[in-house]
C-alpha cells in the first residue's frame, strides 16, 4: 500500500462527529457566539472520544483560548441554558459529572415550533384580512359594520379557518345566492357534519353531485344531457 492510500485509509478509519444540521442553521438565531459555537463542538468531539467531562485544560489543548477563556465561555453556556453538568453513578458505584448538551437540542427544537407558529399565525392573520377584501369584491360594494361583526364572528367565534369562509361564499357565488345569511347556513351545516376543510367540501360534494345526477334519454340525433343540480345547502335533508 503505498503513502497515499495509507493516509486516506488512516483518514476514513476516523471517528466521525455527528453534529445536526439544524445547530448550524439556529446557532445564530439564539444569539449563541462563534467561539461558544466552537466550544460546543469541541464538547461533541470529546463525547466521541469517551470523555464526557474534558477539563479547561483538555479544550485549551484544542483551542485558541486560554484556560480561563474556556472556564468563563463554558460557565457563560450553563447560565444561558445551552448546557449543563449532570451527575450519574458508575459501574464500580463512583460519582461522575459530565457534561449535557440536551438543553441546547431543545432549545433549538422550541425555537424553530414557536417560529413555525408565529409565522402561521402570521399568515393566518393576513388570510383574515384578505377574506373581508373578497366579500366587498363579491358584494360589488363596501362591507356594512353589522356584516364586518358577522364575518369576525365566524372567525372569532365560530373558529371557521378563512379557507373554510372561502368556499362557503364561492357556493354560494355559484349559486347566485350571495348574502350572509346563506353562507352563514352553509357553514352550519358544513359544522355540523364535521366538514373543516377545503378537501372534505370538495369530496361532500362530489359525493351529494354522484348520488343526485340523472342521465336524461336522448333522441337519436341529440348529444346525451345530463343535468347536474346544485348543492343548495339550505334545502338539504338529513
Amino acid at each position: 500500500m503505498n503513502a497515499k492510500n495509507q493516509r486516506l485509509r488512516m483518514w476514513s478509519e476516523q471517528v466521525h462527529v455527528n453534529v445536526p444540521q439544524l445547530f448550524f442553521q439556529h446557532y445564530k438565531a439564539l444569539k449563541i457566539p462563534d467561539d461558544e459555537a466552537l466550544l460546543l463542538l469541541h464538547l461533541l468531539a470529546f463525547h466521541t472520544e469517551q470523555n464526557d467531562f474534558p477539563t479547561p485544560a483538555d479544550l485549551s489543548e484544542r483551542l485558541h483560548f486560554n484556560e480561563n477563556d474556556i472556564t468563563l465561555k463554558l460557565q457563560r453556556l450553563i447560565q444561558k441554558g445551552f448546557l449543563e453538568i449532570t451527575q450519574g453513578i458508575d459501574a464500580h458505584g463512583k460519582l461522575y459529572e459530565k457534561y449535557s448538551i440536551y438543553p441546547l437540542w431543545e432549545r433549538i427544537l422550541d425555537y424553530i415550533e414557536t417560529s413555525t407558529r408565529n409565522q402561521e399565525q402570521e399568515e393566518e392573520k393576513n388570510e383574515e384580512g384578505a377574506i373581508f377584501s373578497l366579500f366587498e369584491q363579491e358584494f360589488g360594494r363596501l362591507l356594512s359594520p353589522m356584516e364586518i361583526e358577522t364575518i369576525s364572528m365566524w372567525i372569532d367565534v365560530d373558529r371557521h379557518s378563512p379557507s373554510i369562509i372561502k368556499a362557503a361564499l364561492k357556493e354560494a357565488v355559484l349559486a347566485g345566492k350571495i348574502s350572509l345569511r346563506y353562507i352563514d347556513r352553509i357553514l352550519f351545516e358544513w359544522k355540523k357534519k364535521n366538514i373543516t376543510s377545503v378537501k372534505q367540501v370538495e369530496k361532500h360534494t362530489e359525493q351529494f353531485h354522484q348520488k343526485t345526477t340523472t342521465v336524461q334519454p336522448k333522441p337519436q340525433a341529440e348529444p346525451i344531457q345530463k343535468k347536474v343540480p346544485f348543492y343548495n345547502w339550505l334545502e338539504e335533508r338529513e
